[in-house]
């Protein structure tokens, strides 16, 4: 991809300050950062009272000795090569001379920002490679290139090469396949560190790739679980687990259940259905990427075995009540009497 960019002409920066102590010239600006094919000025001043004249010394845009100035301007309209180093010079009444080099930078920023990588989809756990492309940047030795995965910074890389022309670069990033990274960005941005702050045209950035990370079910509500249920009593019993591809679901349930499960294919990951019967009952969560397994040990809650006991208790206690008013209230000729002690055996009278 080819970006366009508006013409920043001149970008500067300006210290205020003689160019050296042992030549009292000042340049305005200091420095220069040019787009190639841009323009640019500077003036340049003496601040000795001996001045006889100055002028600029270069290939493009160069101005003879001028007599009786103490300011002189240096203006090239296009910027024709990579390396440009024009000198301000200043004569003396005493016929000595001094010299300073105005310090100039031709930038050019890339054709394009790409990325390559040869597939978007990895298995958790496997290092990929993918690699960005700079083309036809200047200058190299003040290219960085800024990894991204969404907002957060990945990496950075920059490049020693001196050479002042365009050049093509390459920066390589090998990450280690993470499910987290599932569906994230990654991106990378070119940058040319020429300019104080968030001055100038500094950053380029690529399309973004959007990763696909492929692993096994992983259960959302981990570990086997162990359940007590009343009888009749609705069961809810959650095997949601999360994976990529998402996992498909296999239950198996306890024999007397079997028969439900035939006429029902259960195939979902939580499923809700009434206890009738303690077991274990076991989720199968699976996918090309592996398999998981979870077990529910489901048993009869306490108080529905109190109920039957307690029934079961009231028929004993009952039974043994009526085996001791049998000991202590019975008759010898079966009959029943509150007033057993009292009785005395004998032959019953006749009619008088």
């Amino acid at each position: 991809m080819v970006w366009s960019f508006f013409f920043f002409g001149l970008l500067i920066a300006c210290t205020g300050n003689p160019a050296s102590s042992s030549c009292p010239l000042k340049m305005s600006p200091s420095r220069v950062v040019v787009e190639f094919g841009g323009s640019f000025s500077v003036n340049c001043t003496s601040l000795s009272n001996d001045t006889e004249g100055m002028g600029w010394e270069s290939p493009y845009g160069g101005v003879d000795l001028t007599l009786g100035v103490t300011s002189l301007l240096f203006k090239i309209n296009s910027v024709p090569e990579w390396e440009l180093g024009p000198m301000c010079y200043v004569n003396f009444h005493k016929a000595d001379q001094c010299t300073e080099v105005l310090p100039v930078t031709v930038y050019k920023m890339p054709d394009s920002v790409s990325l390559r990588q040869n597939s978007t989809t990895v298995k958790e756990g496997v290092q990929y490679v993918t690699q960005c492309d700079i083309v036809n940047v200047a200058p190299a030795r003040n290219l960085s290139v800024l990894w991204h995965k969404g907002n957060k910074i990945l990496n950075s890389e920059t490049f020693d090469d001196s050479r002042p022309s365009p050049v093509s670069k390459s920066s390589v990033l090998t990450l280690t396949a993470h499910r987290d990274d599932d569906g994230a960005e990654i991106w990378c941005e070119a940058k040319l560190n020429l300019w104080p702050g968030e001055q100038g045209p500094t950053m380029m950035r690529s399309k973004s790739h959007r990763v696909t990370v492929l692993y096994p079910p992983t259960l959302t509500k981990a570990g086997n679980e162990t359940l007590e249920m009343t009888v009749g009593e609705n069961i809810t019993l959650n095997c949601n687990a999360k994976g990529n591809p998402p996992p498909s679901y296999r239950w198996e349930f306890p024999k007397f259940t079997k028969e439900w499960h035939e006429k029902k294919e259960v195939i979902e990951p939580i499923l809700t259905l009434p206890f009738e019967l303690p077991g274990v009952y076991t989720c199968t969560a699976y996918s090309n990427q592996g398999t998981v397994t979870k077990y529910f040990n489901i048993s009869e809650a306490p108080r529905s075995r109190t109920t039957f006991a307690v029934m079961v208790g009231v028929g004993v206690a009952v039974g043994v009540l009526l085996l001791i008013a049998g000991v202590y209230f019975v008759t010898p000729n079966g009959t029943f009497s509150f007033n057993k002690g009292g009785y005395q055996p004998g032959t019953p009278s006749g009619p008088v």
